[in-house]
Order: C-alpha cells, then structure tokens, then sequence
C-alpha cells in the first residue's frame, strides 16, 4: 500500500524530516478550534486505501495532542484508510503504569484503551519510561530505542575516563547499553522518590572518583532527578568538567531549566522527540529521529522486521 504521512500539531517538522526521508509529502489536514474551544480536525486529501502513518508525540499539553491523536485517527478511519498506525515518538502517561496507592486510575492502560478505541491497529513508541506499558495494549506496540543513535552523537566527546551513569535503578539497563555501545563502565545512583519533583539520593554504585560522567536516562522532566545525581556525582568526587547528559525525551518543564544551570554540565544530548525549547540553561545538542521513524515506517509499510531498531529484551 502507499504511505500517507499525518502530521498533529505537536511536532510538525519532525513529521516533515520523516515525510522527506520517505520522499513524499505530508498529507494535508485542517486543526482548528472552534469558538468554544471544541477541536476540529480535517483530512483534506483521500487516504482510501492506504497505510497511514499519525506522527503525533503526546507532550505537553499531553491531554491536547492526545486527543488530537484520537480525532485524527477517527477522521483517517471513516475516510477509508486501510492501515492505521500512530506514531509517537514520546508517549504521555507511561509513568503511570500501576497504582502507587489505592485510588487512582492506571492511566497508561486507560489511554492504551483508547487509542484502541479510535481504531488504530499499531502504536510506534520510542524509548517508553517503563516497559510495563507494553502490557496496558491490546494492540501491536513496536519499541524502539534510540540509545544507539545517542551514543554515536556523544561518543567522540567523550574521554577514556569516562564513566556512564544511572539516576536511578530504573535507568540501570539504559545504562549498561550505553556503556556497552561506547566500551565504558557503569555506576548507579540509588534514589527514594520524596515527590513528582523531588528525589534523595541513598548511595552511588560504581567508581565515580575523578572521572567524567555521561549521565543517561529516558528522559529529563523537571530535572529533580538529574539535579540530585549531578549533587551526589560531585559529592562523590567526580571530575567537575566534561559532565554531559544524554536523555531521549527533553521535556524540560517547570524549574528544570533553574535546577540544572546550577551544575557544570558541558552539553545536553537530546533527540527531537519533542520540539525544543527555543532558550534553555545549558546547550543542547539534538540528534534526529526521523532516520529512526522512517526506517520504522518503510519496514512497516513493506511487511519486514524491526527487530534491529526494537528496545532489546
């Protein structure tokens, strides 16, 4: 089938480096809001018949561009198309896979729910914050990682002495692919969570003296964990200059940008899962994923497997 490629809101040009890597155009289509706020979405060329791709990533506002997934995808549904496949490079609510007490929703399942809901037949997600939320789909769901595209970006700035780093046990295998890939050692920082912003640090795992630190993690929010490591790393003796951070998500919200220009840190790697903040504390460095998605995309399109771009086991 041929491929049609939807672009939401949340990221036109990311949908737009995919398209040309694809060489073909985006498929247009009206968003627009109505007076009382009500959202109107429109294709506005015939996808019937064909193997439609939503790239949509679900940041924030996370509630938005959900929605206007769901629309989209309702609009392609009733329009003829014959495949249906969202893709969304940062998934929203993959942190809330489980109940941390016992009157809350599993959000992550509820909104696996829902995109089932709008009829689309396969999600692609790139770098989710727990594996658990591949359960929460009754769907196909293809992982991806972008782990290898971030240590080829990182690596040439980095020294013989360097040491990879873990925030959290939670990163503790992101971790170990990244030091596998650029042949260098892991630590691991333990944490107890206090808040959704604040962090404390129990002990550090791993030499860390006098060496510089890679700190890696799927994503950086409102920088309370990366703060709290980058506190325990120096404490610890670590090497003050050449301290990176390589994450796949760069929210970048709330008092991130005032906690992490408090830190020496040389350079943020990011991927343009989300768009960018035009003006952050520290340099970013952005390392495209639409080599990724695109790759996704054909190898979906032509029925062949993504077994080498899938998160490993």
């Amino acid at each position: 089938m041929n491929i049609k490629i939807i672009s939401g809101s949340a990221h036109p040009q990311l949908a737009t480096d995919i398209a040309m890597r694809l060489h073909t155009a985006l498929t247009p289509r009206l968003v627009e809001r109505f007076p009382d706020g009500e959202l109107h979405v429109e294709i506005q060329q015939t996808v019937r018949g064909q193997d439609v791709y939503l790239i949509q990533p679900t940041g924030p506002p996370v509630d938005e561009h959900l929605f206007e997934l769901l629309l989209l995808a309702d609009a392609c549904r009733r329009a003829g198309a014959g495949r249906l496949t969202a893709v969304i490079p940062y998934f929203g609510y993959a942190r809330q896979d489980r109940r941390a007490h016992g009157r809350e929703p599993v959000s992550a399942r509820l909104v696996a729910d829902l995109i089932r809901s709008s009829t689309i037949e396969r999600v692609v997600a790139v770098d989710l914050h727990s594996r658990a939320v591949e359960s929460a789909f009754a769907l196909p769901l293809e992982h991806l990682s972008a782990v290898d595209m971030l240590a080829r970006a990182v690596g040439p700035s980095l020294n013989p002495n360097s040491v990879v780093v873990s925030p959290d046990l939670g990163a503790a295998k992101m971790a170990e692919r990244y030091a596998n890939l650029l042949d260098l050692p892991v630590a691991i920082i333990h944490k107890t969570r206090i808040s959704g912003e604040q962090v404390k640090v129990q002990r550090i795992i791993g030499d860390v003296r006098e060496k510089e630190a890679l700190l890696v993690d799927d994503m950086i929010s409102t920088g309370g964990t990366i703060a709290e490591a980058l506190n325990a790393l120096l404490e610890a003796g670590c090497a003050s200059s050449g301290i990176k951070i390589a994450s796949t998500h760069g929210l970048l919200v709330g008092a991130a940008a005032d906690r992490l220009r408090q830190f020496p840190v040389q350079q943020l790697f990011l991927t343009d899962s989300l768009a960018a903040p035009k003006q952050f504390a520290l340099p970013i460095k952005t390392v495209s994923l639409a080599p990724l998605l695109a790759d996704a995309i054909h190898s979906l399109n032509e029925n062949e497997s993504l077994a080498r771009i899938l998160v490993s086991k």
